[in-house]
């Protein structure tokens, strides 16, 4: 489908994501080598994104499991819909009276019981997680687990043996082998360091904040209708407060969302009210939006002070 690295950037870039040279690169190879694509970085420069517009780019389905604190097994993989299995066992309770009615013995009555427990232990009452889904789909998907490093080290060993071998094991059905080896991401926003075993089985790939001509160009993409100079008025202010000393600084999804925003307020240009009255849409904590307000004052900053000039 894709032949070239070049392929995959204009892909990419028809589904509106701006893809690096790297980036398309690393994409490239994992989809080609069937390896795992690990991608790390700040919150909300594209990561996650990246895995959707490559789904859009295949015409793939895309699974995604969000990874937290405490996430299980049983979340990701499967579980059993035990309220399904009670209900289907009062709707036979009949059928099972009749079955056991002339059974001579506990013991018989308990392995007729046993002969007939794969129909309560079969697929209609599988609640498949995103990793069986993705395992047990017939076509190939795009497998997005998302913020790896939220989850525990120990649902990360567990992961390993998923992505060894595409194959999971339930002991009421046996081992579900990979119809279709799904394209797999991960992304960490390096809140804990992931183990050597998991970076070995994957392709790894850093995506930072963007310059200030590639952010230019994602806007430019994405919010069409933001005056040209106003698009770059925005960015040389957000590629500004990303110098600072600040608690979270301004991701591209902000950005995005601070363009947007200057959309909606039908700005021309971005003088000091306008400034002080949307800074909180790229920064999110109160001692942060004081420190930019400080430093901006004092330097003038971008646009900042010059409709008194």
């Amino acid at each position: 489908m894709f032949n070239t690295v070049e392929d995959v950037k204009r892909a990419l870039a028809d589904c509106q994501y701006i893809a690096t040279d790297e980036i398309a690169t690393v994409l490239y190879l994992a989809e080609k080598l069937g390896k795992p694509l690990l991608a790390e970085g700040p919150a909300g420069v594209g990561k996650t994104e990246l895995s959707k517009a490559w789904a859009s780019a295949t015409s793939r389905e895309l699974v995604r499991l969000q990874c937290y604190e405490g996430l299980d097994e049983s979340k990701a993989l499967y579980e059993w819909e035990y309220a399904k299995q009670m209900l289907y066992t009062q709707l036979l309770r009949d059928k099972l009276s009749s079955l056991l009615a002339d059974a001579t013995s506990l013991t018989d009555a308990a392995d007729r019981l046993g002969a007939e427990e794969d129909v309560f232990f079969s697929e209609r009452f599988l609640l498949p997680r995103p990793l069986l889904r993705a395992i047990n789909s017939d076509k190939t998907t795009v497998l997005l687990i998302d913020e790896i490093d939220r989850a525990d080290a120990e649902f990360e060993a567990f992961l390993l043996e998923v992505l060894s071998d595409f194959q999971v094991s339930i002991p009421e059905l046996g081992t579900i082998v990979a119809k279709h080896r799904p394209v797999v991401f991960l992304t960490s926003n390096n809140t804990r360091e992931l183990s050597e075993a998991l970076k070995r089985r994957c392709l790894y790939l850093y995506i930072g904040y963007p310059s200030a001509e590639e952010e230019l160009e994602i806007v430019r993409l994405r919010v069409p209708d933001l005056a040209p100079q106003l698009a770059r008025q925005a960015v040389e202010m957000v590629q500004t407060l990303r110098t600072l000393d600040l608690k979270k600084n301004p991701s591209v999804s902000e950005t995005l969302d601070w363009a947007r925003a200057l959309v909606t307020l039908n700005a021309r240009a971005l003088d000091n009210e306008t400034l002080e009255n949307t800074l909180t849409v790229l920064l999110k904590y109160e001692a942060d939006v004081e420190r930019a307000r400080r430093v901006l004052r004092r330097s003038g900053g971008i646009g900042y002070g010059r409709s008194n000039n």
